[in-house]
């Protein structure tokens, strides 16, 4: 039963994972083809994803499927990530 608990865990946190890295890839599209990050549009859909990827790293966390810690440091990773992109397209 362990095993199968650490599976759902490691799961779990790929997916979570898997999430973040498709905003990154969708912001890091919309900055380099559609749009700059003044626009009021960038923001909603950044705002919009980052609030489900929030939500569902809750709902895991509730699950008792990952630790509070490492969702946080997911999400605070994308932030970082996010934060350098929006550096790199205003020095454009």
């Amino acid at each position: 039963m362990q095993e199968a608990a650490v599976s759902h865990a490691k799961e779990a946190y790929a997916l979570l994972k898997a999430d973040a890295d498709k905003i990154l890839k969708l912001i890091q599209v919309q900055m380099d083809n559609l749009m700059m990050p003044q626009c009021p549009l960038y923001e909603e859909v950044l705002d919009t994803q980052m609030f489900g990827l929030s939500r569902e790293i809750d709902f895991a966390v509730r699950l008792k499927l990952i630790e509070q810690a490492d969702g946080k440091a997911l999400l605070d990773n994308l932030e970082k990530q996010l934060n350098l992109l929006h550096e790199k397209a205003k020095q454009s």
